[in-house]
């Protein structure tokens, strides 16, 4: 039986304490969180990069490329949506340290997996499909836990600073870790990459064994389902987090899911080679880290704005990627699509975290993981059918158009939102 709570309070502005970009960096556990993934991603990044090459190498023509590329994607979205809500409340219950430990030792055994079957000239596509679907059950475990931990970490204040920091330790990688795995794809082979991944995840099981540990933020004995009917419940009732995760789901079904495709589109709208797949994404995590930047500099300031703001820019931006066939434009506009990607994920991450209460936390954030991470490649497989029928330039300005106006009717349909 759940037991009912007092409403949570909307705040209408931001703490009275502003900090420094670099100011949760202070505090000991979370510079070692930090730093173990922000040498972990590099990994991440090399290791995504090189599973959309092979999957469109395998593929062999256009059409069947952006396909399989959603298979991909779908096949890393199923788990995460399955798995989300009961990951919210095993983050919320279970001592984070452990639940990181034992997500982290399964990927490093995932990449190993794919090296070794590369290597030996042996992984097929659907393997890489198969593969692909266990690393995202052990993201679905991994996200609420670790987001949700950041605010234990650092004062209240500097929750917005840290999550933007995070940002940056997830997507500064991506600006080297793809053109890295374009040359080791392209010299010794695929396999270097997954190699690379394993080793790099290795940085944060021993950040984890450096780290204080820290308890369970709830203590309730309510029922598994009850704990998830709770925190759908808080999430969907609250004048703001409603909002957020709507549009949150909008934008990944229609505009994010564009890095999943950008294999296809490297190859069949701009045409070029490993390489250039690894200066896209380049080009995409240097407006990722802009975007982060904005993040960490405003914090919890003018949040809603914002948010709203990042959203008709990555919008806009997914238009001008449909449109343009030139390469080198191409990079400009996916700096600027990163850039208000991350901006608008920061800044609904900063909104679910503020506004939610500790023992609610865990499961807040897997709804925001089970998007992120789940929605988006779901995304990629509605969009990859979208472009087999009507080509993949198209399909892409489809999406955002549809986003923008979808962003712009919940900005003006929401004045909470606007008070935030």
């Amino acid at each position: 039986m759940s037991v009912s709570r007092p409403p949570v309070m909307l705040e209408t502005r931001s703490p009275e304490k502003r900090a420094g970009i670099l100011t949760p960096f202070r505090y000991r556990d979370f510079r070692l969180l930090w730093m173990g993934f922000a040498v972990s991603n590099l990994g991440t990044w090399m290791q995504f990069t090189a599973l959309g090459y092979l999957v469109v190498a395998m593929a062999g023509s256009a059409t069947r490329a952006a396909l399989y590329v959603g298979i991909l994607g779908a096949a890393s979205a199923v788990p995460v949506v399955l798995i989300s809500p009961f990951a919210g409340v095993v983050a919320d219950r279970f001592p984070r340290r452990l639940v990181l430990t034992l997500t982290n030792s399964a990927i490093v055994l995932i990449a190993l997996a794919l090296a070794v079957l590369e290597g030996a000239k042996m992984l097929t596509v659907w393997e890489i499909f198969l593969f692909s679907g266990l690393r995202s059950t052990t993201a679905a475990f991994d996200a609420p836990a670790r987001q949700s931990w950041v605010p234990l970490l650092v004062p209240r204040e500097y929750v917005g600073n840290a999550i933007g920091l995070n940002s940056i330790a997830f997507n500064g990688p991506q600006v080297i870790g793809p053109p890295i795995a374009g040359i080791l794809i392209s010299t010794v082979g695929a396999a270097a990459a997954f190699y690379v991944n394993a080793v790099s995840t290795v940085a944060v099981l021993i950040a984890l064994f450096f780290m204080a540990p820290s308890p369970p933020s709830s203590t309730a004995r309510e029922g598994i389902f009850a704990s998830i009917a709770a925190g759908l419940r808080f999430l969907f009732t609250h004048p703001v987090l409603r909002s957020v995760l709507l549009l949150l789901l909008v934008t990944s079904l229609l505009v994010r899911p564009y890095g999943q495709l950008l294999p296809a589109y490297a190859a069949h709208v701009v045409f070029v080679d490993a390489r250039g797949l690894g200066v896209l994404f380049a080009a995409s995590g240097i407006g990722a880290i802009l975007g982060s930047l904005v993040t960490a500099m405003v914090g919890s300031h003018r949040r809603g704005f914002v948010w709203f703001l990042s959203a008709v820019l990555m919008s806009v931006g997914a238009v001008v990627l449909g449109l343009v066939h030139s390469f080198a434009v191409s990079l400009v506009t996916l700096v600027v699509i990163g850039a208000s990607i991350l901006s608008f994920a920061g800044s609904s991450n900063v909104l679910l975290q503020t506004l939610s209460p500790d023992d609610m936390r865990g499961r807040a954030i897997s709804v925001f993981s089970m998007i992120m991470l789940g929605i988006v490649p779901a995304g990629s497989l509605v969009l990859g059918a979208l472009a087999s029928a009507i080509g993949l330039d198209r399909a892409i300005v489809a999406g955002g158009v549809v986003s923008l106006a979808t962003a712009i009717w919940i900005y003006w349909s929401d004045p909470a939102l606007r008070r935030v």
